[in-house]
């Protein structure tokens, strides 16, 4: 069974690379037990979906002053960071 460490690491290593079935099944099963990690694991998921929202929004608003080309080297980056 996973630590506490390992699950956040597992966790933040998730946003990065698929996780491989082992290493799912072995966080999901401590996120069972434990509340903190499960809440971390929550609050990851949040971060996640806020940065691709704004990626979206830096590339869809015309309001912002810069060329096509750096919104969308702009969102491209911050959705590398999500995914």
């Amino acid at each position: 069974m996973l630590n506490c460490r390992e699950t956040t690491q597992l966790i933040s290593k998730s946003l990065d690379r698929q996780l491989t079935w082992r290493e799912r099944f072995a966080v999901n099963l401590h996120l069972v037990i434990c509340k903190y990690c499960k809440r971390f694991s929550q609050q990851i998921m949040v971060m996640r979906t806020a940065l691709n929202r704004i990626a979206q929004l830096v590339e869809s608003d015309h309001n912002i002053q810069l060329p096509a080309a750096t919104k969308a080297r702009i969102a491209n980056s911050i959705e590398s960071i999500a995914d």
